[in-house]
């Protein structure tokens, strides 16, 4: 009888928030549907496929369109199908098995899970008090002989930001690979975009799932000097982001001013929810702490918070808890205060 090895027997199926009918504030998804401009511009782009013809297999238009709105070397990008397929192209590629890649925990569980599939040996540095101790990090990695080094920044879950100067010192310090995860960079400004030159070490990650609400096409992408690029190129499958997303993801990337307005608009519904969460803090002190975040969502430090997730669940509003924290994504602003209103009921009730 077929067995599976013990690798496979030991993962667990990523299962997201099951809560259908709820207010969705689990995912750190943009709550913004795209621009009728924007859609009627796809559907128009989506005429013109060739469906019987395989996709550009470099995503050229694509990785220029992204190229121009961060104004960032086209040669240096390579697009994939979220920054979920590089973080598995990279581990499966840059990594042998029997080394040593490192995290900074808590961090996004799909690094860990990467580097499990590549049979290597995970080395977790712990956060201090939520916090990155750079100079711990970079002596740990050089010590352990890390090959590669991958973290969040902005963190998720933690919504902390480590400053552009401490990555840089960072890089420089770890002799090994670092893929820097700017997932949630759009609402932060410490980007080392336009950087990627400077270093023969650095691969930067981006993706258009959270300030662009393009979630439902799965594209990410990765920036680096040519030759970490070119490698990519070569490691990932050739024909790995279809045409529909090719052709729908460059249409939104053509509209810069439409892009920021949104970006805007997600930056107002985190100002409104950590106000909101302030002034529950101060009503019931020392039931939280609220994180100083810069993503699209709020991190709260709860010592119930498995709990206070299930009973928002029972109430119609789905969160996350991971990593040791309450995860609040940025909504609608109806749907933060259902939100606030309810987490402010289940405090009263419960203190």
């Amino acid at each position: 009888m077929y067995e599976l090895n013990e690798k496979l027997k030991a993962l667990r199926a990523y299962v997201p928030v099951e809560a259908e009918g709820c207010v969705r504030l689990d995912a750190n998804e943009s709550f913004l549907s795209l621009p009728e401009e924007i859609i009627a511009e796809a559907k128009a782009a989506i005429n013109k496929l060739d469906f019987n013809r395989y996709p550009d297999p470099s995503a050229t238009e694509l990785c220029w369109a992204f190229a121009e709105y961060y104004k960032v070397d086209s040669g240096h990008v390579v697009a994939a199908n979220g920054s979920d397929e590089l973080i598995s192209i990279i581990f499966s590629g840059f990594i042998m098995r029997g080394e040593a890649f490192a995290t900074i925990e808590p961090d996004f569980s799909m690094y860990a899970q990467g580097g499990h599939l590549a049979e290597a040996r995970h080395v977790a540095i712990s956060k201090h008090g939520w916090a990155v101790d750079v100079d711990e990090v970079i002596e740990t990695c050089n010590r352990e002989n890390v090959r590669l080094l991958i973290f969040s920044n902005p963190c998720n879950p933690t919504s902390l930001v480590l400053g552009r100067e401490q990555v840089r010192r960072l890089v420089h310090g770890v002799n090994g690979l670092v893929v820097l995860d700017e997932a949630y960079m759009d609402f932060s400004g410490q980007s080392l975009l336009g950087e990627e030159e400077s270093f023969d070490n650095l691969i930067i990650l981006r993706t258009c799932s959270k300030a662009m609400g393009m979630a439902a096409l799965r594209l990410g992408f990765a920036i680096a000097r040519p030759e970490l690029i070119n490698a990519l190129r070569a490691a990932k499958s050739p024909y790995n982001v279809n045409s529909m997303s090719q052709a729908l993801g460059t249409a939104v990337l053509k509209h810069p001013e439409l892009l920021q307005e949104a970006l805007g608009r997600i930056m107002l519904s985190r100002k409104e929810l950590l106000g909101g969460l302030a002034e529950i803090g101060a009503k019931y002190p020392g039931r939280f702490i609220l994180l100083p975040g810069e993503t699209n969502f709020a991190a709260l430090d709860m010592e119930n918070g498995r709990a206070v997730q299930q009973q928002l669940l029972e109430r119609g509003v789905a969160i996350r808890y991971t990593g040791g924290l309450l995860r609040v994504t940025c909504g609608a602003p109806e749907e933060n205060r259902e939100f606030l209103e309810k987490f402010g009921k289940i405090l009263e009730e419960t203190k």
